[in-house]
């Protein structure tokens, strides 16, 4: 059972009465709704329906992402005043304010960026944002920071959002960046994710059940390293990964069977055994999304739900269907599944994290509107700025090209790849532009590459799309026009594939590489870090980690000698190969 007089919960004996007289003046029912964390199930601020959802619904927690400040902090704010029991309610910010208000919120550095920077001030800068701009929208407990350690440069799902692939590294990052939340935001609760670590296979748990396949004493010494130096220096809550740790599994439960291998979530050697026995975590344990697949494909709801609170979580994260959900707890509740012993315990961490935030204090649950200037405010958007100027990373320059001087090489073809478009609704996403007026400031004159998506819109579907897209030109014609060419990769996914890999516009594209042994190459990541792999002839490349403006506008200055650069590369941009060092 928990321990709310040690830390990380530290109460007193008058919150711990209070813990004591909430739980025992809820119904069943409330009981059941405090392990839940919903996704704003409410659009907008409707005052209505949000009354009737937490009346009728009671949850422990809500989880807000996107919107305009007054809106979102509207409708946090009724989510806390028709909740009889104060609502836990989360954010997830693992670049700064952006992550709860992506259009007005900061974006100050990815955590590649971070890692790649000496110190950590990027890192605790990227907490400290995060912690004011969603504390002032009422958000009380942060989804971050990322703890997982970079081990296979295949992986793109944690590759800009870990710190990293040396775990004190890892460890350095995290810990600062706790302590910009808790310096922004002293009544915020922290998350380390994903237990037991991603970044070990190449597979994105939202698509896949996913493996971390380390031996027991290398997981320990990496993994397992970060989260115990955070327990021991008053973490609040971790998040458990829809990933398995099999070695793990097996040597603590010797004879388990593969097919009883199962992701951290619904695993009890690895919460009870591993994380609250031979860890010591006395905090407050929270499923990854539960519909990812990594989770929702290796076992029926009904039973993920009951066995996800008995392996050893505290709250659910998203439900399906609230009514079912709930009904699918109740009955493992019922037939013995989920012990009363088990429930009483959940229910103390979650209202002991509730009064470690006083929440039961009124002034403390309800931000002051006033606060919500400090979003996007001209400090935070500094920070930005410092932190790609910290971090935009030299990854090679064989043929010594840098510093690029504009007025020698003054013609530039800029080829920019991005994502393939999913909508025909997509009518660019303004980052070539952005670019050129990067370039075209510091002198160059640019012509822009086009690509194949870029022809069928001016057009419409036509055969000579393919066509022209595959025919480059004269190489003696190239050579006159253009001095330099400049790719900028902007390629980045979520939750659709497993792995994401460049890919150019068309088959046979202009746009790839032939022209690295014509005219100087410099290649620019936006995004990804592990590029080289499939551009290893661009012989000058650089990791910008962001197509934010200021990154951008970093990388540009970098390359033409206006500013040094700072960052240093992971060992990972090399992908394990010898030619992309070349």
């Amino acid at each position: 059972m928990v321990d709310l007089k040690a830390k990380p919960f530290s109460l007193s004996d008058s919150e711990i009465a209070w813990v004591e007289e909430t739980i025992a003046s809820m119904t069943q029912e409330e009981k059941l709704a405090q392990l839940f964390v919903l996704l704003k199930p409410v659009p907008g601020a409707d005052e209505g329906r949000i009354k009737a959802l937490m009346e009728s619904v009671k949850p422990g927690g809500m989880r807000w992402q996107g919107g305009d400040r007054e809106t979102v902090f509207r409708q946090n704010t009724f989510f806390q005043r028709y909740s009889r029991i104060p609502v836990l309610i989360a954010g997830n910010c693992d670049e700064g304010g952006n992550g709860v208000l992506p259009k007005e919120g900061t974006f100050v550095a990815t955590a590649a960026e971070a890692g790649a920077g000496e110190g950590t001030e990027t890192a605790y800068r990227m907490g400290y944002v995060a912690g004011k701009e969603a504390a002032a929208i009422g958000v009380n407990w942060m989804f971050n920071p990322v703890a997982d350690v970079y081990k296979n440069w295949r992986n793109t799902i944690v590759n800009t959002r870990s710190f990293g692939s040396d775990p004190d590294r890892v460890t350095e990052c995290v810990r600062a960046y706790i302590r910009g939340i808790r310096d922004a935001a002293p009544n915020m609760a922290c998350t380390c994710k994903h237990f037991p670590g991603d970044g070990w296979d190449e597979l994105d748990p939202h698509n896949s059940p996913a493996c971390n396949e380390a031996d027991p004493e290398e997981w320990r010494a990496t993994y397992g390293k970060v989260y115990r130096t955070m327990i021991d220096e008053g973490l609040e809550t971790i998040m458990t990964g829809q990933i398995s740790l099999p070695a793990v599994s097996r040597e603590l439960r010797p004879g388990i069977r593969d097919g009883e291998i199962l992701p951290a979530s619904l695993a009890p050697e690895l919460l009870q055994d591993l994380l609250r026995g031979e860890m010591g975590f006395n905090g407050l344990i929270i499923s990854d999304a539960s519909h990812m697949i990594g989770m929702a494909g290796v076992m029926k709801r009904s039973e993920a739900v009951p066995k996800c609170i008995a392996a050893g979580c505290d709250m659910f994260l998203f439900t399906n269907d609230t009514e079912e959900d709930l009904g699918y707890l109740k009955a493992g509740i019922e037939n013995g599944i989920v012990t009363e012993e088990r429930l009483d315990d959940a229910l103390h961490r979650i209202l002991g994290l509730k009064a470690r935030l006083k929440l039961y204090d009124e002034s403390v649950r309800y931000p002051d509107s006033a606060g919500l200037d400090v979003i996007g405010c001209g400090e935070h958007r500094g920070y930005t700025a410092a932190a790609a100027d910290a971090g935009v990373t030299l990854v090679k320059d064989t043929r010594g090209l840098i510093p690029v001087n504009p007025a020698e090489k003054k013609n530039a073809l800029l080829v920019y790849v991005r994502s393939t478009p999913n909508s025909k609704g997509d009518r660019g996403d303004g980052i070539r532009e952005r670019i050129t007026e990067e370039l075209e400031r510091v002198g160059f004159s640019v012509t822009q590459c086009p690509s194949f998506y870029d022809l069928e819109l001016e057009n419409g579907v036509h055969p000579m799309n393919f066509v022209r897209m595959m025919q480059p030109g004269r190489r003696e014609d190239f050579r006159k026009k253009y001095d330099i060419v400049f790719v900028f990769i902007n390629i980045k996914g979520y939750a659709q594939r497993n792995v994401e890999r460049l890919s150019w516009s068309s088959g046979h594209s202009m746009e790839m590489p032939w022209y690295t042994e014509e005219v100087p190459t410099v290649g620019v990541s936006l995004n990804y870090t592990n590029h080289l792999v499939d551009c290893a002839n661009i012989h000058t490349f650089v990791n910008a980690y962001s197509p934010d403006r200021e990154n951008v506008r970093a990388a540009v200055e970098k390359i033409t000698g206006k500013s040094a650069f700072r960052g240093r590369a992971d060992e990972t941009v090399f992908c394990g190969r010898w030619d992309t060092r070349l």
